[in-house]
């Protein structure tokens, strides 16, 4: 080595030397530009060219992006509301009709049946309420007959006379001889319209033993003797009254008779325990009187 340097070239090797090399560096081919650098154009107004409303863009247009192909600008029309539902029948009703359906033509199907769309059937006439009329009957009262009313009657036997006294119905007693004050027994009958016969029978029963010691038998139903009768009832009972200032007991019975026009016909029996035999078979007799003008 002479240690002197060359001027004229450089030997070292950790400097590049220009060639062909660099200039090829430079004519490296370019990448193509990307997408996302690329203007995007807005989407068309939908108010116009002129910034105000107008009638309106029609249809999307179908444009490309790059968000994907065929995709249109979004839409201002307002969603088409929903239809509200109607009235729905609920379900757990539908078996419950069902059922009511059914029951309504069994009902049908026993009227027509049972005769009840007939209509050749004559009607029966009903009875005005208030306006009773007597019913037809063959019965005629003998000439002694004491008329009640409604075409009623009692036949009073010997011994047994009208008591003035009373001025609702008709009252019949007996009398001691030479007695006219003190009775020994009577039968009173009286009449009311449109009541039952019970309730008639139980008014009089206590009016009879209001202020008396009594004791009352069970009302009981009597074998109507007469088709024209709809109720007959009849009470038994027994009472201590004062007479005289004396206790005295007594027997009575009250019976009730309603008829189809609904005059309520009521026997009223009272008498004396000690006159009871002759005076129970004395009204047997006035009784039947009374039933034959019923």
């Amino acid at each position: 080595m002479s240690g002197k340097r060359d001027k004229g070239s450089s030997s070292n090797p950790w400097v590049p030397k220009p060639g062909p090399e660099a200039d090829d560096a430079e004519q490296e081919e370019q990448l193509p530009p990307s997408p996302w650098d690329l203007e995007v154009p807005p989407p068309p107004s939908p108010w116009g060219d002129g910034g105000a409303p107008g009638p309106g863009p029609g249809p999307a247009t179908q444009t490309s992006s790059a968000w994907g192909e065929n995709v249109g600008p979004p839409s201002l029309r307002r969603p088409v509301p929903e239809k509200k539902r109607g009235f729905r029948f609920p379900p757990l009703l539908i078996p419950v009709g069902a059922g009511l359906i059914v029951v309504a033509l069994v009902a049908v199907a026993l009227v027509l049946l049972s005769g009840g769309g007939d209509d050749k059937a004559d009607p029966t006439p009903s009875t005005p309420v208030g306006t009773p009329t007597a019913p037809k009957s063959s019965y005629q009262p003998p000439p002694n007959a004491i008329q009640v009313g409604f075409g009623v009657s009692i036949v009073p036997v010997q011994g047994w006379s009208l008591f003035t006294k009373e001025t609702q119905g008709k009252q019949v007693a007996t009398y001691p001889p030479n007695d006219n004050i003190n009775a020994r027994a009577f039968l009173w009958v009286r009449q009311k319209q449109n009541v039952t016969a019970q309730a008639y029978l139980l008014g009089i029963v206590e009016g009879e033993t209001g202020e008396e010691v009594a004791q009352l038998g069970n009302v009981r139903n009597l074998p109507c003797p007469k088709d024209v009768l709809v109720e007959c009832v009849a009470i038994d009972y027994t009472s201590t009254a004062k007479e005289n200032g004396q206790d005295v007991r007594v027997q009575g019975s009250v019976e009730v008779y309603r008829r189809k026009d609904n005059v309520v016909t009521a026997l009223d029996f009272r008498t004396r325990v000690d006159f009871a035999q002759k005076a129970l078979a004395d009204a047997a007799i006035m009784k039947k009187s009374v039933i034959d003008s019923l």
